[in-house]
Formats: structure tokens, C-alpha cells, sequence
């Protein structure tokens, strides 16, 4: 029996979203574009297809189709705003661009039991989250609706001889009351899932495909002290054992204190064999009066290779480099598999080099940042590491805006140390996501002294996010900014201001580059 969940994106800002939602109901969920085919379709064998939302209209001449082998596969199918709309369009009936659009908050109101509404009653209201202009006024044959909200007639409906549901609303939103237990009774009761998707099954299948994949060859591990790669040393020192060896290069773009911290925490706590790197002077050169954010990602990408690869042969008979990548990185560098946008390319995403020699291994590269946390507690890993923020590939170098040098390095070290510090000292750490200060290239007027300062100024940022797909800013208190602030200006040559960033994601991105 199939247990797996396809979901298939048109573009919706909460796709990944759906695929959280899945995941943390027990069953694997995988995300593919809606150009997939039939071949694809029947190589994944999935239990059941969402398809999401997504910004288009199916009255448009741009909306997007979909193979009718996915719609006519006798797969259970749940349609999701667009998704509705779009089974609406394929099945004959009728979608009409709404005089009133439905944004944010509505109430919904159940019209008819059903599985996808097991556990609710009949003419039972509750809030859920709508975005949509479009709505269906026609259903289409063979299709009963379920449900209506104040401006949607038929904002729920479905077909039970072709395992179809479909809902105008988007129940893997928070807002949505009932929600989750809507999304677990498609999976459960609809598509006949199992609860599979566990840490210790997740643990399991890394191991075996890491076996699987190197063999008897030996492994490098790009090392960057922050959790992804952290777990995925755990994880290779598990499956391969002496066939690993981790390599920390000290670009000189690291937090500060960093190959101190590194060495303690891979080296002591964990007992991995490292190998210490000193590669400042060459990144800082090959960065010299480089601007422009891909570029930067690219120069470091490119570098790191090269230089892991001269480490390789030192080694001799590497075959395999192995990385921290995760899900939000492959989505947010690439649009292979997805309509979305290219957002960015990480260093060890889209800034490999196409003439690589190493063979990449990525063990966590399906998995979400949640997800790598709980596998590190499982291995063992000490709680100060699995906790620990997030921190780019590429470094500092993508919170410098514009072109990089060693005195902005040291200006941007000292103020996150200080950040960080004082987010530990009022015990704000850990209820904070991800924690980061940016170099603006701009200057300000001050006053120290008595004298007229003209110096730069820094960014603080702080976010509290789950998938960090979707973040929404850390209410910091002001007088804890505020006794931040004074301590950057004070205590960091070379910083006159000091401003707070508010933008959620999205708009924003977390990181600035």
C-alpha cells in the first residue's frame, strides 16, 4: 500500500505549507510542478494528490493545466482554492470571477457529512482562511457540494465515485479551524494512510540510503558548525563510521569565535574527526569589490569546491562531499520542480560548479529545518547545538550588503556576538527562530563625545517561524532593543546606527541577500 501524498504546486505561497501539514500528521509528503506526467506519477504511486492553490485565474488564457492522467488516475484528489477551481474547469463546470473577493477570515458553513468532514457536524460553522477572486457557481457533473461561506456558494464539494474533494478555502493555514483534522481525514480516512513518517523511521531510511549510495567509499563533510550540517555528520558518523571525515573552512566570513566553537562542539562532544582549515585570505580575494548577491553566492560556492577538492586528494580516494542542504534551500534555489520563482542560490545549491568532481551526498535534503532538530535529539546531540540559529552557507557575506572587506567582517561579528549575547542574558534565545544582524552600505550621522560622527549602519532582525517557509517578526520588548542598541553603538567601531527590521516572509526573506 502507497503512502506517500503527491502535491502539486501551481504557485501557491502556501504550498509548502500543505506539505508541513502532511509531514506533521505522520505521512511523507513530496512537492512537484504541475507539469508532471504520467510516468512520474506512477513512479512516485502516491496515496492521494493535493493540489494547491495558486496566484492564476482558470478563466485566464495563462491558467495552468494539468495532465488529465492526474485528474482521471482514480488517485483520491483534494483541490485546494485554484485547485478546486481548476477541477471545476476540467470536469465541465463553471467558474466566475466573484464581484467580492474573499482575503483573510471567513465562516464556513458544512451543507452535507462527508469523510473529508468526518468528526463535524452538519451546519456546523467555523472560521477558515480564504484568498481567492474567482469562485465555482456551477459544480460540475457528478459533483455535490459540501459546504458555502457568505459570498461562496459552493465553497466545499466533491465526487465520491472519483475520490475528488475540493475546498475553496486552505486548511493547512492556521487560521482554519478544523484544519488539520480536515487535511487527516483525507489522509486517513480517504486515501487510507498510515502513520509512517516517524523520527525513528526518517533516522532508518537516511542510513540505509547513505549505505546505499557511498558503499565502501570514503565521504568529506562540509562542515559549517550550524545544525544541518551538525546532523548530517551525526547521521554519516552513523552509517559509515570511520569513512568520514569532516572538513571546517574557516572563511573568514564565520561568526565570530566560530573555529573555536566548532572544534569543541564536532571534535569533544561529538567525537568526529575534523579537519581545520585556514582560507580567509583566498575567499577575501576572490571576493574583492564583488556586489552583486549572486555573484557573491556563486565566487563561494566555486571556491569551496575547489578547495574541498584539494583537500580530497590529500586524503586520497574521496569520492563523496557531503552537505547540509534542506528542503526550504532546494526550494527556495531552484524552480525545477516548481512554477515558483528563483528566490536564491545557496553556496551549496545552485553555486556548485557544473565540473565538480566530488559526488554529492545530501541526507536531509527532503526534509524541513523542524524535522533535522528533532533527528539531532534523537542521535544524541547536545541540546546547545540542535538549538542553535540558523546561519547561511555562504556566511556573512550575504548579510553584507555590497562589496566585502575584512573591516566590515569584524564590525559585523562584533555586532552579532552582541545580538546574540544579549537575546541569551534576557532569555529571548530560544523563543526566537533565527537571530541575525546585517551590514547596511550606507552611513549616518552622530554624535559621540561631543563630536559629529559620520559612520555605518546595521540591521537587527529576528523571526519566529516553523518550516521557515513563512516567518512573522520577534516582538523583541523595546527596552531590550534599545539596551542592544547602545551596547553596538558603544562598544563596535565604526557603527552609528542601529535599525530593527519588522518585514515578515513574505514579503521579505529572512536573510537580506
Amino acid at each position: 500500500m502507497p503512502n506517500l501524498i503527491l502535491i502539486i504546486d501551481f504557485g501557491s505561497q502556501y504550498t509548502q505549507l500543505i506539505a508541513r501539514r502532511v509531514r506533521e500528521s505522520g505521512v511523507y509528503s513530496v512537492v512537484r510542478s504541475n507539469k508532471i506526467n504520467k510516468k512520474e506519477l506512477l513512479e512516485l504511486n502516491p496515496a492521494g494528490i493535493i493540489l494547491s492553490g495558486g496566484p492564476d485565474s482558470i478563466i485566464s488564457d495563462k491558467k495552468y493545466q494539468l495532465s488529465k492522467n492526474i485528474l482521471d488516475s482514480n488517485i483520491p484528489i483534494l483541490g485546494i482554492c485554484y485547485g478546486m477551481q481548476l477541477i471545476t474547469d476540467f470536469f465541465k463546470g463553471k467558474v466566475q470571477t466573484s464581484r467580492k473577493k474573499e482575503f483573510g477570515h471567513s465562516v464556513f458553513k458544512i451543507s452535507k457529512t462527508s469523510k473529508l468532514f468526518y468528526g463535524l457536524k452538519k451546519d456546523q460553522e467555523f472560521n477558515v482562511w480564504m484568498s481567492h477572486s474567482d469562485k465555482v457557481i456551477r459544480l460540475p457533473i457528478g459533483f455535490k457540494s459540501l459546504g458555502c461561506s457568505s459570498n461562496t456558494k459552493f465553497a466545499a464539494m466533491y465526487n465520491s465515485e472519483k475520490k475528488i474533494y475540493c475546498l475553496q478555502f486552505h486548511p493547512e493555514v492556521t487560521h482554519t479551524v478544523n484544519g488539520k483534522k480536515i487535511i487527516e481525514n483525507f489522509l486517513f480516512r480517504i486515501c487510507n494512510c498510515k502513520k509512517t513518517w516517524t523520527t525513528k523511521n526518517i533516522i532508518n531510511d537516511i542510513i540505509t540510503n547513505i549505505k546505499k549510495q557511498v558503499s565502501d567509499k570514503r565521504v568529506i563533510l562540509a562542515l559549517s558548525g550550524g545544525v544541518d550540517s551538525t546532523v548530517v555528520a551525526a547521521l554519516l558518523n552513523k552509517a559509515i563510521d570511520r569513512k568520514l571525515t569532516c572538513i571546517f573552512i574557516n572563511t573568514g566570513l564565520m561568526r565570530k569565535n566560530e573555529v573555536k566553537e566548532v572544534k569543541e562542539n564536532i571534535s569533544k562532544k561529538l567525537g568526529i574527526k575534523l579537519i581545520t582549515i585556514e582560507a580567509s585570505t583566498i575567499f577575501f580575494n576572490k571576493l574583492k569589490n564583488i556586489k552583486d548577491p549572486e555573484s557573491k553566492r556563486k565566487i563561494i560556492g566555486k571556491t569551496f569546491i575547489r578547495i574541498f577538492e584539494k583537500e580530497a586528494k590529500k586524503l586520497k580516494n574521496i569520492d563523496f562531499l557531503a552537505q547540509g542542504t534542506i528542503y526550504p534551500d532546494v526550494i527556495e534555489s531552484s524552480s525545477k520542480d516548481s512554477k515558483s520563482d528563483v528566490i536564491k542560490s545557496h553556496h551549496n545549491v545552485g553555486g556548485l560548479p557544473k565540473d565538480m568532481k566530488l559526488k554529492l551526498v545530501e541526507p536531509i535534503r527532503l526534509l524541513f529545518k523542524d524535522e533535522v532538530r528533532k533527528i539531532g535529539k534523537s542521535l544524541g546531540i547536545p541540546a546547545s547545538l540542535i538549538e542553535r540559529h540558523p546561519f547561511p552557507g555562504p556566511g556573512l557575506a550575504v548579510r553584507i550588503i555590497g562589496d566585502i572587506t575584512e573591516v566590515k567582517v569584524r564590525i559585523l561579528q562584533d555586532v552579532d556576538s552582541i545580538f546574540i549575547e544579549e537575546l541569551n542574558t534576557h532569555n529571548l534565545y530560544n523563543k526566537i527562530s533565527q537571530a541575525l544582524a546585517v551590514f547596511l552600505p550606507i552611513k549616518s550621522v552622530g554624535v559621540m563625545g561631543d563630536q559629529r560622527q559620520y559612520n555605518y549602519v546595521v540591521a537587527l532582525r529576528a523571526v519566529k517561524t516553523i518550516d521557515f517557509m513563512t516567518a512573522t517578526v520577534s516582538e523583541i520588548p523595546y527596552n531590550i532593543l534599545n539596551k542592544i542598541s547602545t551596547r553596538i553603538v558603544n562598544e563596535v567601531d565604526g557603527v552609528a546606527r542601529v535599525v530593527y527590521d519588522i518585514t515578515s516572509k513574505p514579503p521579505g526573506t529572512i536573510e537580506w541577500e
